[in-house]
């Protein structure tokens, strides 16, 4: 990973938290992104669901977590699902988790591939007094894109359709909003990387510089520094662009006397 990892138990502090909240027989499910096209045979870098990641950690394609504390074997209550490896991914794609990397990072003792998903939701929902589906519920979120979370949902609605299904997306904004001491250092970490990348573009910027170019001395300093990258698309808009609210496209020569608005964070 170019970044340093939660440790196990606060990714197992975290399930706690969010265990506390279902109703008794309440089996929830928690999925990854897609790796999402562009064309011929490629691809966009893979960004996971953070909602899943706060819960294990797992930052790779096609993972799932079913959580489900009243379960009859104990065995079955916390439960993580990875994509199988093979000697021909490895080649074409590189290091994938193994089950006990995954039980190691996670904290969870029951690792399985995720092919075996589909054959453990239908032994367990029977068991289940109500289902927790997660979905993407912020305020201004606005997507035509089906996510992966959207099509399993939709598939479990469709399997077991007698079962109540109740949103996990309020309980996640509650638990999600308290911080351990972990996280904390890690956003402190984030922040003095951003602090450091603004001192770059500091030192960098002088009149008739692209504005692609001190979003990249910002790239730059936030990769070199062990971090994934941006947050969030950056703005670095100069002149009139200053006044477009989110403006991204960052293709503007930055002039004497110019104000330049700058958003963006590690």
């Amino acid at each position: 990973m170019r970044y340093t990892p939660l440790s196990a138990s606060t990714y197992i502090e975290h399930r706690a938290r969010f265990r506390r909240h279902l109703d008794k027989g309440g089996l929830a499910l928690f999925h990854s992104n897609d790796i999402m096209p562009t064309s011929a045979d490629g691809t966009m870098p893979f960004k996971q669901a953070t909602d899943i990641l706060y819960l294990c950690g797992i930052d790779q394609e096609e993972t799932i977590l079913l959580l489900f504390p009243d379960a009859l074997d104990p065995k079955d209550r916390e439960i993580l699902f990875v994509r199988e490896t093979s000697p021909e991914i490895a080649i074409w794609e590189g290091h994938k988790f193994s089950q006990e990397e995954a039980r190691e990072l996670s904290g969870i003792a029951n690792v399985q591939w995720t092919s075996a998903y589909e054959a453990t939701l239908k032994r367990l929902v029977p068991q289940a007094a109500m289902l927790y589906l997660n979905s993407n519920e912020h305020l201004r979120q606005s997507n035509e894109v089906e996510t992966r979370t959207d099509r399993m949902n939709a598939a479990v609605r469709r399997q077991f359709p007698l079962h109540e299904v109740r949103r996990s997306a309020p309980i996640m904004h509650r638990v999600r909003s308290r911080k351990t001491a972990e996280e904390v250092e890690q956003m402190r970490r984030a922040i003095a990387i951003t602090g450091k990348a603004f001192e770059r573009v500091c030192r960098f910027l002088k009149p008739g510089v692209m504005e692609y170019a001190v979003e990249a001395e910002i790239t730059h300093e936030f990769i070199r520094n062990g971090s994934r990258g941006h947050a969030y698309t950056p703005i670095i808009a100069s002149g009139f662009s200053a006044c477009v609210l989110h403006y991204i496209d960052n293709d503007q020569a930055c002039k004497d006397g110019d104000v330049i608005l700058m958003d963006f964070g590690c």
